[in-house]
């Protein structure tokens, strides 16, 4: 970490602790309350009318001969072909490849981009009519779950697992409908999985039955058949 970088951490952790008086909490918060509110308007405006859509989440840094990224690339291509839009969060590599996919079959192609320091910035696959920027996680997450049909989550660091756990715990609490959620790579994922065996459920932090919430699959084309069995159960397919 650069000196300017361990500078601006300092300053965020002091500022913490800062005691301000009213007027300093008014005029800052005040402008964060009508910010959050824009963002949120104008992501249900754009994304209201989207159709059924998968989100695709995984790491900004796979490069783009990897074959998670074309694995990613060919599962948002399937998920097109099979009617569905698909979303990510708009930046470079897994997300990348998602857009790709969907763009080269013709399908919706929906970019949530978020305002980084490092990594982050809006991909050419996205359909510029679909293309949104946050300045807030907390925005950004919400959009990718209301407007989600489904989730195909390939290997990534802490993002892709939180964007995992996000979609899980709302789908445990019933606060989502139990949409599904798929695990893309057995060799990467077996680890994480075996833990939540061993460990969540061993000490009852979780029930049986949470296991069956997601999918650990090895290639696009179980991934999209999970997608579509789940919706098949309920005779919907893409133009419900």
């Amino acid at each position: 970490m650069s000196n300017l970088e361990n500078t601006n951490a300092e300053d965020k952790i002091r500022l913490a602790f800062k005691e301000r008086d009213w007027s300093e909490i008014k005029s800052a918060d005040s402008w964060v309350i009508f910010k959050v509110m824009s963002e949120f308007v104008e992501g249900f405006e754009k994304l209201a009318k989207i159709g059924p859509c998968v989100s695709i989440f995984g790491s900004a840094r796979t490069p783009r001969d990897h074959h998670h990224y074309k694995m990613a690339e060919d599962i948002a291509a399937k998920l097109v072909r099979h009617g569905y839009g698909v979303i990510t969060g708009g930046g470079p590599g897994i997300m990348e490849a998602g857009n790709k996919g969907a763009h080269s079959e013709g399908g919706k192609s929906v970019g949530l981009n978020i305002v980084l320091p490092f990594e982050q910035f809006d991909n050419i696959y996205i359909d510029r009519d679909k293309l949104m920027t946050f300045d807030y996680f907390f925005v950004r997450k919400v959009m990718f779950i209301k407007y989600s049909q489904g989730f195909v989550v390939l290997p990534g660091g802490f993002g892709t697992m939180d964007e995992f756990f996000e979609a899980l715990t709302l789908i445990q609490t019933n606060k989502i409908g139990k949409f599904p959620i798929v695990l893309v790579g057995k060799d990467y994922w077996s680890g994480l999985v075996d833990w939540i065996r061993k460990t969540l459920l061993s000490h009852h932090y979780i029930n049986e039955v949470d296991l069956e919430l997601f999918s650990v699959v090895e290639d696009a084309t179980e991934a999209v058949k999970v997608i579509d069995d789940f919706y098949n159960k309920y005779l919907l397919s893409p133009n419900f």
